[in-house]
């Protein structure tokens, strides 16, 4: 902006100036070159430029200056006093296309497939033109970045950590100093999957063994106070495990380190604490007089939380339950610097910066050492102990940690035979109350166009049939509880209202305590919502609380509604779905969930003086599994298939 001289630096309408520019260079000859242009007279204040002539030459430094002129007088040129001269190069060459190599990824042409998923490779980017400043890259699926030469010409090099395995290619453009960029460069490359871990113990082993067979690495002797052919977590890979007593007899070692723990690596096991009042490690490794790294529980101010320790480093996330099955993964990233720990596939807490020191003492399994010996013995039980000499990526996480869904029941309502629907496996049938039918399609054949004195009955919702119930006394129950509410769970179920604005609640799903219901599924009238419904504790006229609900309402001649209830023990969310749809209202967090004892209810729930809450309308396809189910499984829920969505 330009003022002018006679206002005291500030902008002022009534006082019109110009701009004096004077611009000036040194040609090949040697010889100075100026060139000067005055601008248009605009108010003080007012932002004021010149347009360069085309003779200015390429590669060679341009100096420029400028002042103020009202017609009467002139201010001191912009780079006189305090000010500073402007200058510039006029660059009208691109810059040549970057070079790319890499020692770890070398031409597919040499080697076809490289290794490999989490391991890290190297990239140098480089440019002939000695102007360049920085490089543009991209890798497909990411990431996509610009990084700077330490200076002008100098080539740079970026680390590559690659999350899944097949053909990637990576994509460069070179920028000079101008700004210009280089046509692009490719280099296209092959990754393998992540090798296998280097040390396994999957603590399989027979009820009477006295050491741990390793897959890999190893065999582990075994204390007396390990106990082999323990349960296994329900829905994993995992077919036995050990359990630990806790007491100074309670461990399994190798008798050898088996990692280097300067380098990247991983570890990591399926744990059940027994108690969480105490500090217990499940795997660690020994150093003089500490542990070169410890994975476990620790007591904290705020309660007990996993932990993972290195290198001065600790990262704690989650929240141990007594007899709750976890899966546990500690990273150190020695090409980040930095300590993560996942628990049930989720990374928990803040990664951590680690400066880990040499460790080259025996792995433990259940303890570690102090510097008054072995301490913080785990009392529980421990499964399928990997250690990897690589990142476990994230999908890699979650797969270890992965939990298969099994399917409890599927009752398709088809048909009922001495009040009992089916089950599709010939399992336990649902039980038919009073008011509860099982309407067939073909038990009506009316069709008001052609007798209007005959009452429209809407076609079944799924397949050939579907459940009645009559909102006074219908209902359908199973024998007892058919999901066990303290661990992870997924329930099903296709409605479809009777009315489209009901006088009152109605439950359509309900699992009953001694006393109350551990949770119910119900339709509110007042807010067109479908509640998740669950008590504080199972104590007769115990409050009860919304904890997540989804609007939505099919009354009438609908095709229905597909409701689903998802509880993750993992990460201890329940998850209201309609038709496969669910959002933050329909999400919430529990962290004073209780065991249900009591039966599954189609069309009822707990009230004050027995039973209440009855549904007027049509239920079909109640589906039931243990585990959580993935998203995409629950938009598949209700469609009438025979296959297990496991």
């Amino acid at each position: 902006m330009l003022y002018d001289p006679e206002e005291d630096n500030q902008p002022s309408e009534s006082s019109p100036v110009s701009g004096e520019f004077e611009a000036w260079w040194t040609d090949a000859a040697g010889v100075k070159q100026q060139r000067t242009f005055t601008s248009i007279i605009l108010p003080s204040g007012s932002r004021q430029y010149w347009t360069m002539p085309n003779d200015i030459p390429a590669n060679t430094v341009v100096s420029w200056h400028v002042r103020a002129n009202d017609g009467k007088a002139t201010s001191a040129w912009s780079d006189e006093g305090d000010g500073s001269l402007c200058s510039f190069v006029y660059d009208d060459v691109s810059p040549e296309k970057a070079t790319i190599t890499s020692p770890e990824y070398p031409n597919p042409e040499d080697v076809f497939w490289v290794d490999g998923v989490g391991v890290y490779g190297h990239f140098t980017m480089d440019s002939p033109s000695d102007d360049v400043v920085s490089y543009r890259y991209g890798l497909v699926g990411g990431p996509y970045d610009t990084v700077s030469a330490a200076q002008p010409g100098a080539a740079v090099t970026i680390p590559y950590l690659p999350l899944s395995a097949g053909p990637k290619s990576l994509t460069v453009h070179a920028i000079d100093r101008s700004g210009r960029s280089s046509g692009e460069s490719r280099y296209d490359f092959n990754v393998k999957a992540g090798r296998a871990p280097v040390d396994r113990w999957k603590l399989d082993d027979p009820a009477d063994s006295t050491s741990a067979a390793a897959e890999t690495g190893t065999a582990a002797r075994a204390g007396t106070g390990v106990t082999f052919g323990g349960p296994a977590p329900t829905g994993s890979t995992t077919a036995t495990t050990v359990g630990l007593d806790g007491s100074g007899h309670g461990f399994l070692t190798p008798d050898a380190s088996v990692t280097d723990i300067r380098k990247t690596f991983a570890v990591s096991a399926w744990v059940r604490p027994a108690e969480t009042d105490r500090n217990m490690t499940v795997v660690s490794q020994d150093a003089d007089g500490t542990p070169g790294f410890d994975l476990g529980l620790r007591r904290q101010d705020s309660g007990a939380a996993w932990s993972f320790a290195i290198g001065g480093a600790q990262v704690s996330g989650g929240a141990p339950e007594t007899g709750e099955w976890a899966h546990l993964l500690g990273l150190y990233d020695a090409e980040t610097g930095k300590a993560r720990l996942y628990v049930n596939g989720r990374e928990a807490g803040t990664a951590a910066e680690a400066t880990p020191a040499e460790a080259a003492g025996a792995f433990q399994i259940g303890r570690a050492l102090r510097a008054a010996g072995y301490e913080d013995q785990w009392h529980g039980d421990i499964g399928d102990v990997q250690v990897h000499d690589r990142v476990v990526v994230p999908d890699e996480a979650a797969k270890l940690a992965g939990r298969k869904p099994k399917l409890l029941g599927h009752w398709s309502l088809e048909n009922a035979t001495g009040g009992l629907s089916p089950e599709q496996s010939d399992g336990a049938p649902l039980r038919l109350g009073a008011g509860a039918s099982i309407y067939r399609g073909s038990d009506s054949s009316c069709i008001p166009e052609i007798d209007p004195d005959c009452t429209y009955v809407p076609p079944p919702l799924v397949g050939d049939g579907h459940l009645v119930l009559d909102g006074e006394s219908g209902y359908a129950t199973a024998d007892g509880p058919v999901v066990d509410t303290g661990d992870s769970f997924t329930l099903g179920v296709v409605v479809r209202l009777a009315d489209a604005e009901p006088a009152h609640p109605m439950a359509v799903l309900s699992q009953a305590g001694r006393h109350t219901d551990a949770f119910k599924v119900r339709y509110e009238p007042s807010t067109y919502t479908w509640q998740l419904v669950m008590p504080e504790k199972d104590e007769a006229g115990a409050p009860e609380k919304v904890v997540s609900q989804i609007v939505g309402a099919d009354g009438g001649e609908g095709q229905g509604q597909r409701l689903a209830v998802v509880y993750d023990d993992a990460t201890d969310t329940i998850r209201l779905y309609l038709n496969g749809y669910t959002n933050a209202q329909a999400t919430a967090s529990l962290s004073n969930g209780w065991h249900s004892t009591g039966a599954l209810q189609i069309g009822r729930a707990r009230s004050d003086d027995g039973w209440g809450e009855y549904l007027h309308g049509d239920v079909d396809e109640v589906q039931a599994y243990s585990g959580a189910l993935r998203d995409t499984d629950v938009s598949r829920l209700g469609w009438g298939t025979d296959r297990c969505l496991c």
